[in-house]
């Protein structure tokens, strides 16, 4: 039986130039190497992984082709949502034009994988976080709740719904935001995130909140391999 797996945040920069992410410490280094050995020593041609955002450093479609082709070349169908720094997404139909085969973007809508449906937005910083700033952030956090909705009222009915985010669907001191609160209401079982890397895994949080598990899945946090969800 096929499982779903989920990993985030790969950061990859294969024509990107002086983006190597050994600078923010060593854990990182030669990690796409790290990546595919892990990948392929786990997943499964008919599994699904879910890459919940931040996915590749480019600017612009043109130079996230590499980086796609690699995750392409992996095991496994993958699908993959929009993080905060995938400046190269910026029309969902250009990307999935771009995708190999095998690969989906999440948007808006709703991705069915045999009896699952995966939904879900980027999110952004909750105002209970302590980061939050009311003119910065306000407007794009309302956009990801209603991007989120969209995607909720795809889902079908009878059919088991995970959830992604790129953002924590919490603050700091681990208060649910309307991002958590959504989820539950719709029934959805599992939600995977991820985002925050190095001294602040410590605001990770795995687990079951209100009838939902969560599942924090930065590359980093999981020493780059992709951690079975399902």
């Amino acid at each position: 039986m096929p499982h779903v797996y989920a990993i985030g945040d790969l950061h990859l920069s294969l024509s990107v130039p002086n983006k190597a992410m050994d600078v923010f410490g060593a854990h990182w280094k030669d990690h796409a190497a790290r990546l595919s050995e892990a990948w392929q020593d786990t997943v499964e041609d008919d599994d699904l992984v879910l890459i919940p955002g931040d996915i590749s450093w480019a600017m612009y479609l043109s130079d996230a082709i590499a980086d796609l082709a690699f995750i392409g070349s992996l095991k496994g169908s993958k699908l993959l949502l929009r993080g905060n720094h995938d400046y190269w997404w910026q029309s969902v139909t250009k990307v999935r034009t771009a995708l190999p085969k095998g690969m989906y973007a999440l948007q808006n809508d709703v991705f069915r994988f045999g009896g699952l449906a995966v939904c879900g937005t980027r999110g952004w910083t909750v105002p209970e976080s302590a980061r939050f700033k009311e003119s910065a952030d306000r407007k794009l956090y309302e956009r990801e709740l209603l991007r989120l909705d969209l995607s909720l009222k795809a889902l079908p009915e009878g059919v088991r719904a995970i959830g992604m985010l790129h953002f924590p669907p919490f603050s700091e001191n681990g208060e649910p935001s309307a991002f958590a609160h959504k989820f539950a209401a719709a029934g959805v079982t599992d939600v995977v995130y991820g985002h925050l890397h190095g001294a602040a895994h410590r605001y990770l949080f795995n687990g079951e909140k209100d009838g939902v598990v969560y599942h924090a899945v930065p590359a980093d946090y999981l020493d780059f391999i992709p951690k079975k969800i399902l």
